[in-house]
């Protein structure tokens, strides 16, 4: 009977080992499915009506993971694959995990990964500078403006909030034999936010191969929310090869009410290049929540281009073709 409890005694304490260490570590499966129609007007080429995947957000499938180290630190990582749900193709240039592949540990001292991962510079513009960012329809700023999403290489670093004050900082080696500065990226951030207020600047700088030039874009965003209404603002400044220089200038709005969401944005480039050749952008976005992982939405957006200038009205996922676009689809994720 004695050993007939030990032995009891010992499958019990080994279960809740098991299921101890099942409880530090975890692995989660998630996505979003994106789907619809596309009107583009304005092209070279024409009118043009098409289904497309990854209107409002690109098409994905994800693996995120998490093991707790002891002492609040923990093992992180992320592997996600973007792909197009109208043809079943892989998205990002046909790269596997071309959205994020990154590793890292965090805690109390904040985050630190490596790997191909978004911007400083990309989620301040989307987090605090534009009310189309959540949902990336035809009036998105990154019609307009320098976006600079992801890069390889990177080695990043997000601290804690501290009175509501964060900073993140990345550097993405060039990997170039014989001169480390060829190719590399230096971005970061620094951001306030505190009840209905958020405040942050961000800056961003490619080294060209070449060595002999450089891409700098600086960005100032804010958002401030009036009871229901959140209104946007956000100015970026553009210096790139060959003496570009540019001011981008974003004001918009974002009106929720039920499971209603309207976006309204005005996006002006101004170009201080020779060619000055400026654009404006008008956008109007509208969301209509099904439940909690479903969404429909529809949009409409135009862009003036002058002296000569090229901009198109695009997606998620589609840098668009003319300078005219209608929206209209359907959005789950899981």
């Amino acid at each position: 009977m004695k050993q007939t409890l030990i032995g009891i005694g010992i499958g019990i304490g080994a279960w809740l080992c098991s299921t101890a260490a099942l409880a530090q570590s975890s692995v989660s499966v998630y996505g979003i499915v994106d789907t619809g129609m596309l009107a583009e007007r304005g092209g070279p080429g024409g009118a043009i009506t098409k289904l497309n995947s990854g209107i409002a957000s690109s098409s994905r499938l994800g693996f995120r993971g998490r093991e707790d180290l002891g002492g609040e630190l923990a093992a992180v990582w992320v592997i996600e694959n973007g792909f197009n749900a109208d043809t079943g193709t892989i998205g990002q240039g046909g790269v596997l995990f071309g959205r994020q592949a990154y590793a890292g540990l965090s805690g109390r001292f904040g985050a630190v990964t490596l790997g191909r991962q978004y911007t400083p510079y990309y989620r301040t513009l989307r987090d605090v500078g534009d009310p189309f960012a959540a949902v990336s329809l035809a009036g998105r700023a990154g019609n307009l403006m320098a976006l600079n999403t992801r890069a390889d290489n990177l080695v990043q670093y997000i601290s804690p909030a501290i009175g509501g004050v964060r900073a993140d900082v990345a550097y993405g080696a060039g990997e170039v034999a014989g001169d480390s500065s060829k190719n590399r990226t230096l971005s970061g951030s620094l951001g306030y936010a505190n009840g209905a207020l958020a405040l942050q600047t961000a800056h961003h700088r490619i080294d060209n191969p070449a060595g002999t030039d450089r891409v700098r874009h600086t960005l100032v965003a804010a958002s401030y929310r009036f009871s229901r209404l959140k209104a946007y603002v956000s100015h970026a400044r553009n210096r790139g090869l060959a003496s570009a220089d540019s001011h981008d200038t974003l004001a918009g709005v974002a009106l929720p009410f039920g499971r209603h969401k309207v976006m309204l944005s005005h996006v002006r480039h101004d170009d201080r290049a020779a060619a000055n050749q400026d654009a404006r952008q008008w956008g109007v976005g509208y969301q209509f929540a099904l439940s909690k992982r479903t969404d429909l939405y529809a949009a409409y957006a135009a862009i003036h281009n002058e002296r000569g200038a090229g901009f198109t009205v695009g997606t998620a996922s589609d840098r668009g073709g003319g300078d005219r676009a209608t929206n209209l689809g359907l959005r789950h994720s899981f």
